[in-house]
């Protein structure tokens, strides 16, 4: 699924609009994700905060009744690239929200599809399953180790 210029634009556009409402000098917003719904029979891109409120909406032309399968997979790459564009440009810097938060693309129902971007802060440390590999037998060892002595 090819965007035009003007799809882009939009969607751009419709960040930029969610995000003011958390650019003020005032105290850090507390939420954890800002959610992008794509939805493939209307061709919307509604994005909201973690508490259901509506940010911004726009229409991209080519989603609108997109009839292949692979809708959030070609979804998840377009706005992906789009919300690094806005990291790039260095937009998310002055948000007042606490880090770390995410911008998730969820399906119809709001269930999580993928993570698009973590935006945290240098000091804060993610917890993956390459980094948990082999914790439980290390744990179960030094458990035994510290009973026995």
């Amino acid at each position: 699924m090819k965007l035009s210029a003007q799809s882009h634009a939009s969607i751009t556009s419709s960040l930029r609009e969610a995000l003011e409402k958390y650019v003020t000098d005032g105290d850090r917003t507390v939420i954890t994700d800002i959610h992008l719904q794509p939805k493939q029979d209307s061709g919307e891109l509604v994005i909201f905060n973690d508490d259901d409120e509506e940010l911004s909406r726009t229409i991209i032309e080519e989603w609108v009744d997109y009839g292949e399968d692979d809708f959030y997979i070609k979804v998840e790459g377009i706005l992906r690239t789009d919300i690094n564009t806005l990291k790039g440009k260095e937009e998310l810097e002055s948000l007042c929200i606490m880090k770390p938060y995410s911008f998730v693309l969820v399906d119809e129902d709001k269930e999580t599809v993928a993570e698009l971007l973590l935006i945290d802060d240098d000091d804060t440390l993610l917890l993956n399953d390459e980094l948990l590999k082999g914790l439980d037998e290390e744990l179960d060892a030094f458990l035994k180790d510290l009973l026995e002595k």
